[in-house]
């Protein structure tokens, strides 16, 4: 039976999302924990993948399993074993037909900037610590420029293909906006798109605090899209504060 379920995690403790031979990463974790339990081997899909140190809120998973198995027994023993890095609910038996990276329509990431002063050691590993203020009106102006389809060249990490390829990098940005700063200081951004290229989000967070911080214009981001070039953006912002926060499927 093809199950759903969600899964958050630390990702300071893992060397991303995806298997790596040799380190640990959160599929890892997640395939030997369910295979242990299930008595076969058992290797689940996510919904997005994330890089070292990037975190999720609602990552989704599927994968198969032999039938009869007990979900609720099968989640307590997850989370025994993967505790407390990981914490996996909302079990389900769902269609056949349902993948959850494929079926996904939409995603959201949030990324957290600590904007004060002084930093918060309680926040170190689930932010990106700016002591110099922030220009939100600048920020939210450069940010429109990104909502809707563009070629996001100037802001991925280009993927490997074969000599004269080029995969591309379109996508379309659905929403994008800032919170905040709460009481702390903690400044909130939020983007959706229907799906990401590697380090998208954290380049474009990197680029919008350039503005913030006055050392790019808002209106330099149209020319930047335009580049396609990825020495054209700026720094990428760090992964600590990156959560993968939703997921959206057309039905459940």
């Amino acid at each position: 039976m093809k199950i759903r379920a969600q899964v958050s995690y630390h990702g300071a403790l893992f060397h991303g999302f995806a298997c790596n031979n040799g380190v640990r990463t959160v599929a890892g974790d997640l395939n030997e924990a369910i295979s242990r339990f299930v008595g076969v081997p058992i290797e689940v899909t996510c919904a997005g993948r994330t890089d070292r140190g990037v975190h999720a809120v609602a990552q989704v998973i599927s994968f198969n399993l032999p039938a009869g198995i007990d979900l609720l027994a099968l989640k307590r023993s997850i989370n025994s074993q993967c505790y407390p890095a990981i914490s996996v609910s909302e079990l389900k038996a769902v269609s056949e037909s349902f993948d959850a990276r494929f079926s996904a329509v939409s995603r959201t990431y949030r990324y957290q900037i600590l904007n004060r002063v002084d930093p918060d050691p309680f926040l170190s590993d689930r932010s990106w610590h700016i002591e110099y203020p922030l220009d939100l009106t600048a920020m939210h102006t450069a940010g429109d420029y990104f909502i809707g389809e563009h070629d996001f060249a100037s802001f991925c990490r280009h993927p490997r293909v074969n000599k004269g390829d080029r995969s591309s990098l379109v996508r379309c940005v659905k929403a994008l906006n800032w919170q905040g700063p709460d009481s702390r200081g903690v400044l909130v951004f939020e983007i959706s798109a229907s799906s990401f290229c590697h380090q998208m989000v954290r380049s474009i967070v990197g680029i919008l605090v350039a503005v913030g911080l006055g050392r790019r214009k808002a209106s330099d981001i149209p020319a930047v899209i335009s580049a396609a070039d990825r020495n054209a953006a700026d720094q990428v912002a760090p992964p600590q504060g990156l959560f993968l926060w939703s997921v959206t499927y057309l039905s459940n």
